[in-house]
């Protein structure tokens, strides 16, 4: 008999899956039939989740460094040997240098509350530094916010088969929102035309009735140029504009300027293209906008996509439970989160140890500078725990955080199930359950449905959750409060009783346990912003005009280098599997378009230097018309050894910042080629 799970990887699809056990292997995975989003189909990816579970290379035990930081060599300990070190280093570290001397580091390797969230709460009750966690979703966030107010709410997926015309812009829900397409295809049988914006040929481009592959960075301009086309051609329901938004006038001036024909300039599209898709849009009822995270790793990132998320405010489409725009569900789960994450302890002046700092004090770690902190900072970090992270690959300047893992006075500690490239230089490495080995509560940012998982298996080896791990840490520092002792249970207990939202209104622990999986209590029919917005006004916001923001390169750097997820693989927790690794091609490859390769000499399969302003790799070349002039584009966050030098792609990256969200700007990199050797 499968066990139902939920996939608890950073993805918008939040599948519920069916994993066969058989004498403790997963033999088998594939998508729940009978959930109503999952609908029986699992992607590529988590369909090998067996070959992830039971890699050679997973650690299995405690082990302590004994080679040079990098090189990977440990020894086996125990875990009563391990977490004494730790405890007594950290007692050190704070009595010395205090709270300011201690980082974390995590993103979403799991998304559960408790093996996700709920270690923060350790930290910030012994005042480490705070973490901003801007590498993925800040930008759009802060954009959502600006138009939409807090707790980002948009159309339910499940709604979209209603929908007249559907835009897909700046995402690539075929490799990366897979779930949505049979939605898509029943908007289509339907008689609804799919119209997809990016700068370059993916999956999703050819599944889309037309393709407008616009320049890098320029959405702006595109949407300003539509919403001209709304307003001259009476295609603005100023009904719901007059009731529901502000600021509307400063949009349209803005938006004056902005003709079909500037735009095509700016963008590389035809003006007519530009006409059509504006046409189509606002006569649509209703007209969707599903919009990415990607369109935001620009200069100008999130107000290309507030620019964006605007247009479905200009033409009433919230309304209609099919209309509006989709970014993140997430804010429509209400949890009551903050002591579980320890948000209280950032309002006190001292923690349950003596060792935390007020608020205003709390030194703060940007994800997006990690190299930075970890090379820069004086005074300098001393002490670094990663968890559900990979940012020796994943961040910014990646030679330069390389280089400060390196540091022999950085005492790492890495919880983990696989050897990463950031695991090679912990000095601790601690082995980490997978979700088949801990329960754990999930939300979505693509879905409206809860989930709760039970562990399906007993855990490999001497592998333990991060709760587990920092609870025992608290126990060694003298910590008393009882959060952070909380199980599992208790935690998601705790965060469904005191939700006082209607959406989670009657969904107690029981019920979501002896279900699996629930879905929100949404309003029906369900139309988030068809009375406004979340503003502290209650209508949406179009003032402050967004800015368009083109990203530059140079006559030293004359190509915009782009990194979007790879069809297999979107990160590192895949990317060791050697299948799917074969399926992507076997090794990252840059595609360069035919004028580009005639003019620098490069033919398919050559080997070229890229370098930016911050380092340089070695890759091979594809010739290849998918991509426009002056683009270039390296699909996967794969691991350093598939490339031909050895290193990440983000070594190329630099610590430059988007306009909102203090994130990194991961898709406009301006690059250079030269010869290899």
């Amino acid at each position: 008999m499968p066990h139902r799970v939920t996939c608890p990887l950073d993805c918008p699809d939040r599948c519920r899956l069916l994993v066969t056990v058989e004498e403790g292997r997963v033999v088998r995975v594939s998508g729940d039939p009978d959930h109503p989003t999952t609908r029986g189909f699992a992607c590529v990816k988590t369909n090998r989740w067996g070959e992830r579970q039971h890699h050679p290379d997973r650690p299995l035990y405690p082990m302590r460094r004994v080679g040079p930081k990098g090189a990977g060599r440990f020894e086996r300990a125990s875990w009563d040997e391990a977490l004494d070190a730790i405890a007594e280093r950290l007692k050190r570290v704070l009595d010395e240098h205090g709270g300011e001397a201690v980082a974390r580091y995590h993103y979403a390797g799991t998304t559960g509350l408790n093996e996700g969230r709920r270690p923060v709460a350790f930290f910030r009750a012994i005042g480490a530094c705070e973490l901003d966690e801007t590498i993925c979703a800040s930008a759009g966030g802060e954009a959502w916010e600006l138009a939409y107010g807090p707790h980002k709410t948009g159309t339910d997926p499940e709604n979209v088969g209603g929908a007249e015309f559907v835009v897909l812009w700046g995402t690539n829900p075929l490799s990366t929102n897979t779930h949505l397409v049979p939605f898509l295809k029943e908007a289509r049988k339907r008689g609804a035309e799919i119209w997809h914006v990016d700068p370059y040929e993916n999956r999703t481009a050819r599944f889309a009735d037309r393709h407008l592959k616009l320049r890098p960075g320029s959405d702006a301009a595109l949407a300003y140029a539509v919403a001209r086309v709304l307003f001259e051609e009476g295609l603005v329901d100023w009904g719901y504009v007059n009731a529901h938004t502000e600021g509307v006038e400063a949009f349209r001036a803005a938006a004056e300027r902005w003709t079909p024909e500037r735009a095509a300039e700016v963008t590389g599209l035809e003006a007519a293209d530009i006409l059509e898709l504006a046409r189509r849009f606002g006569r649509a009822r209703p007209g969707f906008v599903r919009v990415g995270y990607g369109m935001t790793r620009q200069p100008g990132g999130a107000d290309a996509l507030r620019a964006v998320i605007l247009l479905p405010a200009l033409t009433g489409a919230w309304k209609h439970p099919a209309g509006g725009a989709l970014l993140s569900t997430s804010g429509g789960f209400r949890l009551a989160s903050e002591r579980l994450e320890g948000a209280h302890w950032l309002r006190r002046a001292s923690g349950p140890a003596g060792y935390f700092r007020p608020d205003p004090g709390v030194r703060t770690v940007n994800q997006s500078e990690f190299a930075s902190a970890l090379t820069r900072w004086d005074p300098p970090l001393r002490m670094l725990f990663v968890f559900n992270a990979n940012p020796a690959v994943s961040t910014p300047d990646s030679a330069r955080v390389r280089a400060g893992l390196a540091r022999e006075d950085l005492f790492t500690v890495v919880l983990e199930n696989a050897l990463s490239e950031t695991a090679r230089y912990a000095d601790w490495l601690l082995p980490a359950t997978t979700f088949l080995e801990h329960p754990d509560l999930y939300t979505s940012y693509g879905t409206y449905w809860l989930h709760w998982n039970e562990a399906v298996m007993e855990p490999a080896g001497e592998v333990r959750p991060n709760t587990w791990v920092f609870a025992e840490l608290a126990r060694r520092l003298g910590l008393e409060a009882p959060e952070l002792y909380w199980s599992a249970e208790e935690a998601a207990r705790t965060a469904l009783d005191g939700a006082d939202h209607p959406y989670l209104a009657n969904v107690t622990f029981e019920k979501l346990r002896a279900a699996g999986t629930l879905k929100l209590n949404l309003p029906r029919p369900f139309t988030p912003h068809a009375e406004g917005a979340n503003t502290p006004s209650g209508r949406v916001r179009f003032d402050p005009p967004p800015e368009v923001t083109l990203p530059e390169t140079s006559a030293d750097n004359p190509y915009l280098l782009m990194t979007p997820p790879a069809h297999h693989f979107l990160g590192t927790i895949y990317a060791p599997l050697e299948r799917l690794r074969a399926a992507e091609g076997g090794e990252p490859v840059v595609w360069i378009h035919p004028d580009d390769a005639v003019r620098e000499g490069v033919a398919s399969g050559e080997i070229r230097e890229l370098e930016s302003d911050a380092g340089r790799i070695t890759r091979r070349f594809e010739v290849s018309a998918r991509v426009q002039p002056g683009v270039l584009v390296m699909e996967g966050t794969w691991p350093s050894g598939a490339a031909p030098d050895g290193e990440p792609a983000n070594t190329l990256t630099p610590e430059r910042l988007t306009d909102r969200g203090r994130q990194a700007v991961f898709h406009g990199v301006a690059v250079r080629l030269r010869p290899a050797g």
